[in-house]
């Protein structure tokens, strides 16, 4: 991607990795942002090319290269890029010079695993992330006893729990008695797990399958592989690839 200055504070942020555009708006009105040794917190601020620009007193520089990774998550691993409390960082596995420029698109909690999405593009980040955009999300859940089918169409029509919306899946498949496939198109924090509580079920595997029309294919736990601007068109394009059978889907 051409860098062209003068370019907003906010977009300098996003492309030197350090977060989505709205994500990059917050470090800047928080006051965690310096141009020039000076804290800035207007957004719309606009930077040139020789402007310092530093984040927690840390240096940071856009690339003009565009990078888009998806990485097999194990458990254990947090998708934030940084906690005192965390040792085991998903970006961490992904083994390149420009890592450091990389943040996740989306967020898999600790205990789960599957596809997460890696990139410095803060304006396709926002847009992935923009519940309009209405992107499926698959996941294989097991659960620690038998699956009923009434609480599975109950969060079909969506259910209350912690806050004013409601958690809602957009559908079911039941693979065997503790065993199902789930789709989501919001992806509220921990919403699955919640979901499966309410019912009084105990989570036992989680693992998100696919994205819109990318999946995790043949990649194995702890693996990543580039993904091709092509799939990110495809995937802003709403083309996804469900495969769940019509007459066993709900």
């Amino acid at each position: 991607m051409k860098l062209e200055y003068p370019m907003r504070l906010q977009t300098y942020l996003a492309k030197s990795g350090c977060g989505s555009r709205r994500g990059c708006e917050q470090l800047i009105t928080g006051g965690r942002v310096k141009v020039n040794t000076n804290v800035v917190t207007e957004l719309g601020t606009k930077v040139e090319r020789a402007d310092v620009v530093t984040l927690d007193e840390q240096m940071v520089e856009p690339s003009e290269h565009t990078y888009y990774f998806a990485l097999y998550k194990p458990k254990g691993f947090v998708c934030t890029n940084y906690d005192p409390y965390e040792k085991l960082y998903a970006r961490d596995l992904i083994d390149v010079p420009d890592r450091n420029l990389l943040f996740h698109i989306g967020r898999l909690d600790k205990e789960s695993t599957g596809l997460i999405l890696f990139t410095n593009d803060g304006n396709v980040a926002n847009r992935i992330m923009h519940p309009s955009m209405q992107i499926e999300k698959e996941y294989l859940v097991n659960v620690d006893e038998d699956l009923r089918r009434e609480d599975l169409e109950e969060a079909l029509k969506g259910i209350y729990i912690d806050i004013p919306e409601p958690y809602k899946i957009k559908s079911f498949y039941i693979q065997s008695k503790r065993w199902a496939k789930i789709i989501l198109t919001e992806g509220k924090n921990r919403e699955i797990r919640k979901i499966f509580s309410y019912f009084g079920y105990d989570v036992k595997q989680l693992v998100r399958t696919r994205i819109g029309c990318i999946e995790l294919d043949n990649l194995k736990i702890g693996e990543y592989r580039r993904v091709d601007p092509k799939e990110i068109e495809d995937l802003l394009a709403g083309e996804n690839s469900e495969g769940v059978p019509d007459d066993r889907r709900h």
